[in-house]
């Protein structure tokens, strides 16, 4: 048997992409996938640096697989804690053999005490060894994420992206078409740092709105795609029309907050009153529409008064799904400097308080659905989800054991628990839009 392989995923969809793209290399060069870390003659950590509390899961989990690995086992680690804290990290774990950028392919110098390497994409050339460009295996599962771009041209206050993860570049979209079709799924799953972006960083080949051609040549080849992480200044009409069209209203708005001169601090743009009247516009051209948003609770100089105007539009709007996040201060950001610190201690009263409001929301709204009809994707086994659940992240629909996997059932909502519904299989959906 050939050597074997083990690749940890932590953080968000885009770094599982990243895996994805590592292990087919990784076959391609004949090497073997276990699940079983202590069997691995390679064992890869794909880390996550965006907060504190993920870089501590990070490290956590490095040093967890470092005690399982057997005698003479590789240890790499790789993906943005690598990228951000390239020697520092080599410094304070011997342990590991290699940490490796993202221009470094990982089975490069993976001898006991080889070189450790990383190189900064922010102040690099591209490398010819690059993710994106990367092939990977068919996807093994009825759903696949696809990252169309890298990096990030924004400069909001709290986020340290840009600074490892490099400029925006997009891909062109004959290459992203092309994993489409190899990973052979049928929903495909688009993400990026800043998706409704894709193409302004190529005027010249793609322009500004080129996500819109994008989604509806996508929507071509499969039957379901969905689109997560979208800027809300770039959500134009025609970019709405074009998520409707697909057959899954699913809109993932990084909204972040919702008072105006916080966001402002942020560095962000919008208002809780344009949001709500964006949210509303959707609504009415598509009343099944499912939304999505994350928020930034406790950023410095957040006050009461931002506090409250929070709550009321989580309460007003009624978003289907929420994310709420303690403010992180990161090295090198805008937001480090800036006064106005708030109590961990008053940040967490904030952030239970908006924990609890959403949870009754999103519990209401799936109430409301039992008794309805809904197209689903079957997962696995007893596991599907309809166009208002995004795979790994929202709840799901649970449904007979018996139903196909990889197949879309028309299904009835008979109960709901929390974010999870349950459901009766009532016949098979040939298409997505049935």
């Amino acid at each position: 048997m050939g050597q074997r392989f083990y690749v940890e995923t932590l953080g968000c969809p885009k770094n599982q992409v990243d895996s994805d793209k590592l292990i087919g290399t990784l076959l391609a060069d004949g090497m073997q996938p276990t699940d079983d870390a202590a069997q691995a003659d390679l064992v890869v950590v794909n880390t996550c640096a965006f907060i504190d509390e993920a870089r501590k899961e990070s490290i956590d989990t490095i040093l967890a697989l470092e005690d399982q690995r057997k005698r003479g086992a590789r240890l790499v680690v790789t993906g943005c804690m690598a990228e951000r804290y390239g020697q520092e990290l080599a410094d304070a774990l011997p342990e590991v053999d290699q940490v490796a950028g993202f221009g470094v392919p990982v089975t490069l110098g993976l001898t006991r005490g080889g070189p450790t390497r990383s190189i900064a994409v922010s102040s690099a050339k591209v490398p010819s060894f690059d993710l994106l460009n990367l092939p990977r295996p068919k996807s093994t599962s009825p759903w696949a994420y696809v990252k169309i771009a890298e990096g990030c041209d924004r400069s909001c206050g709290f986020c340290a992206i840009p600074s490892f993860r490099g400029p925006q570049r997009s891909r062109d979209i004959d290459s992203i078409l092309r994993e489409v079709d190899e990973l052979e799924a049928r929903e495909i799953v688009l993400v990026a740092q800043d998706l409704a972006s894709y193409g302004k960083d190529r005027p010249d080949e793609l322009g500004a709105g080129s996500i819109v051609a994008l989604v509806r040549a996508v929507a071509a080849r499969v039957d379901w795609t969905r689109l997560l992480y979208l800027y809300p200044s770039d959500l134009t009409d025609e970019l709405i029309d074009a998520i409707c069209d697909t057959g899954v209203p699913y809109f993932d708005l990084s909204l972040q907050h919702v008072s105006k001169p916080l966001l402002r601090r942020m560095r962000r743009w919008g208002d809780g009153d344009r949001f709500s009247s964006r949210i509303a516009h959707i609504r009415g051209r598509e009343p099944g529409a499912a939304f999505r948003s994350n928020f930034i609770v406790g950023y410095p100089g957040e006050t009461e008064d931002d506090h409250d105007q929070l709550l009321r539009f989580v309460e007003d709007v009624e978003l289907d799904w929420c994310g709420f996040f303690s403010y992180s201060s990161e090295e090198g950001t805008y937001a480090a400097d800036l006064d106005g610190i708030v109590a961990p201690a008053l940040m967490a009263e904030r952030l239970a308080e908006l924990r609890q409001l959403q949870d009754d929301i999103t519990a209401r709204r799936r109430d409301e659905l039992v008794g309805t009809l809904a197209t689903v994707l079957v997962d696995e086994p007893g596991v599907a989800r309809s166009h208002r659940e995004a795979p790994e992240i929202d709840g799901i629909v649970e449904v007979p054991d018996h139903l196909a996997v990889g197949e879309f059932v028309a299904v009835r909502i008979i109960d709901a628990m929390g974010p999870d519904l349950v459901a009766e299989g009532v016949t098979a959906a040939a298409t997505a839009g049935v």
